[in-house]
């Protein structure tokens, strides 16, 4: 895993502006499985509660971190305010 110290700060705007590839940030199936959950509980806080989460992922350039409301979660992907997505694949994790 990686330490607060690795990552950039980005806005949620500059999000669509990054390239994903492809592969899964995390190997193991429980991580995967907990990732999903936890984004569940972040998109009810969201909606109900109108809370930030923080989400820690990775682009083709290194490790990112956006402070920002969780609007949908499918099974691929993570939607953001103005239509911007990130790839579930590439979520580390959420706070």
């Amino acid at each position: 895993m990686t330490t607060d110290a690795s990552f950039q700060m980005i806005a949620k705007e500059k999000i669509k502006f990054l390239h994903f590839p492809k592969q899964d940030v995390l190997s193991e199936k429980n991580d995967q499985v907990n990732r999903f959950l936890n984004l569940k509980r972040a998109l009810s806080l969201g909606n109900l509660e109108r809370e930030k989460v923080k989400i820690l992922f990775a682009d083709d350039s290194g490790i990112k971190k956006v402070e920002t409301t969780i609007w949908g979660v499918t099974d691929k992907a993570v939607i953001l305010k103005q239509s911007t997505i990130i790839p579930l694949e590439r979520i580390i994790s959420v706070a």
